[in-house]
Parts: structure tokens; C-alpha cells; sequence
């Protein structure tokens, strides 16, 4: 059965170091799924500025990062707040716990990241359990934007 949809952005940060893009808590009410993941940035259109950077989906830490700031979720799908907590450009990231590297991957800076699997293979967060979404630090700075969706399902 469907659960809650909810949504949240960030616009315009200014990222020169490796960080936590998003860090997500699912309550212990919840399961959560991670429906879809944009990054993009605007400051290094040119060719001169390419590089690329790691990205990767690691669940289970049990420290919190920090540096960032509470991301608002809002309703896509079905009504009130959401449980999950999420918070956006952590430049102290989560550790600790048995940390589980559930996607790995890379992107050229010029042409953003995408994250937008088929339903059955969909990333799960546990009640409880922490994921994030971390980036490797950029060569020179960069103004990026994010997008989160997640789907969360009542217990």
C-alpha cells in the first residue's frame, strides 16, 4: 500500500567540502523509502571546471552529522507532517554504527546526479535507522541544488 509522499529542496549552497547532502531518520513508527535523489550545481558550466564526484547512499550510522541545517519536507501524496527527520549539507558527516554502503557511484559535476530507481529497488531506511546521502569534496566550490522525495510508510 501506498505511504505518505513528501518532498524537500535546497537551493543555492555554496559546497567546498565532503559532506552529508542529506540526512534522513526514520522515526520508529516508520519504514522510509528513498523515492528519488536530484544534485545539480550552476557555478562550473565550462569544460575548464570539469571533474566528478563520488556519490554514495550509506545506512546505519548511529552518530549524527552536523553543519547543516532541518530540511522541510512537504506533503506530495496524502496528507499531514512528515515523521522522518531530515537535514541537508551536513559538513561534519554521520558516523559510526556498522555503516552499510547500499550505492556507490559518481557524476560529472556539469551534468548533475540522478537517483530515481524502479519501486522494488528502492532503498529502505529501518525505524529508527539513519541514511545519508554523501558527496566527495569538490576541487573548487560550487553552488549546488538538491532535491529529496521520500515515501513513508506507516508501521
Amino acid at each position: 500500500m501506498p505511504g505518505n509522499i513528501f518532498q524537500g529542496a535546497f537551493a543555492a549552497v555554496a559546497v567546498s567540502a565532503a559532506q552529508d547532502v542529506f540526512e534522513i531518520t526514520a522515526p520508529a513508527t516508520h519504514i522510509v523509502d528513498i523515492r528519488e535523489v536530484r544534485l545539480g550545481q550552476y557555478s562550473d558550466p565550462g569544460d575548464a571546471a570539469a571533474e566528478l564526484l563520488s556519490v554514495q547512499i550509506v545506512r546505519g550510522h548511529t552518530t549524527p552529522g552536523s553543519g547543516g541545517a532541518a530540511l522541510p519536507l512537504y506533503a506530495l501524496q496524502g496528507a499531514g507532517a512528515p515523521a522522518s527527520g531530515v537535514e541537508a549539507n551536513n559538513t561534519t558527516v554521520a558516523s559510526n554504527g556498522v555503516a552499510k554502503t547500499m550505492l556507490a557511484d559518481a557524476f560529472a559535476v556539469q551534468s548533475g546526479w540522478r537517483y530515481r530507481p524502479p519501486a522494488d529497488e528502492r532503498i529502505q531506511i529501518q525505524p529508527g535507522e539513519r541514511a545519508v546521502i554523501r558527496i566527495s569534496a569538490p576541487a573548487d566550490p560550487l553552488t549546488m541544488n538538491g532535491t529529496l522525495v521520500l515515501e513513508e510508510h506507516r508501521l
